[in-house]
């Protein structure tokens, strides 16, 4: 039984890079973005001058677990500490990476429109906001960075046809007509006003937060949500106006 155990421990394995990606989305100017990072142009790094989304390596003394990692990263490069986070999947091969076989673990984050401080790190010459449905493969990213953005693109769009998720994207307090304006931005088409106030009150993952300005200046009820851990799941998917 000792030299069973004994055994085991002598087997080791080559290891691959283990790595957590965040493609970070907020509603910037009207339009879905995301927060892209430039990669140095010279140097031993892969990929140089090239875009790509945000992350590094995991670093076993700070990260207890992989979301925790993905905290870091977007606090690292945005200061911001609790936005809406979500496991996307993992991507991982022998041919993503030039340096070896590697794989990363990938989240998207939600954060609300505001004045943030994006920070470089010490792998990033430039770091800026992209519209997403600008971007059609240019600038050309990093990696496997292209799939996995487009798979994240897909995950928000498909949630929000049923979800509560725009909310996270709007700073508080926001207005009903606010609301519905982030979710057709993030769906790229109108949805249906007439009951579109109806289920987001008959959800009940709003409180009120009384009157803030509204279109015009004309006072307007404004809304928090009750819960930020998760998004309510709706009844039904929305349909197109008209």
């Amino acid at each position: 039984m000792a030299s069973s155990a004994a055994s085991l421990q002598s087997v080791d394995f080559e290891r691959p890079y283990t790595t957590v990606d965040v493609v970070i989305f907020s509603v910037v100017d009207g339009a879905l973005k995301v927060l892209l990072v430039q990669r140095p142009a010279s140097g031993s790094e892969p990929f140089p001058g090239l875009w790509a989304l945000p992350g590094g390596f995991v670093d076993v003394a700070q990260d207890s677990d992989l979301q925790a990692c993905a905290h870091r990263k977007l606090r690292e490069k945005t200061n911001v500490a609790s936005p809406y986070l979500e496991q996307l999947g993992s991507w991982g091969g022998r041919s993503r990476d030039p340096r070896g076989w590697s794989a990363t673990h990938v989240y998207f984050a939600l954060i609300a429109a505001q004045p943030l401080t994006l920070a470089k790190g010490a792998n990033a010459a430039d770091v800026a906001w992209f519209e997403v449905d600008a971007l059609g493969g240019e600038p050309a990213l990093a990696f496997d960075h292209s799939e996995i953005l487009r798979a994240a693109v897909e995950r928000l769009r498909g949630k929000v046809e049923y979800t509560s998720l725009p909310a996270f994207l709007l700073p508080e307090p926001f207005t009903l007509p606010q609301l519905q304006q982030v979710y057709e931005t993030v769906l790229g088409r109108p949805v249906d006003k007439s009951g579109f106030r109806t289920r987001m009150l008959a959800a009940q993952f709003l409180h009120e937060a009384g009157h803030v300005a509204g279109p015009s200046n004309r006072p307007a009820m404004g809304y928090r949500l009750a819960d930020r851990s998760a998004p309510v799941v709706f009844p039904r998917t929305f349909s197109p106006r008209g």
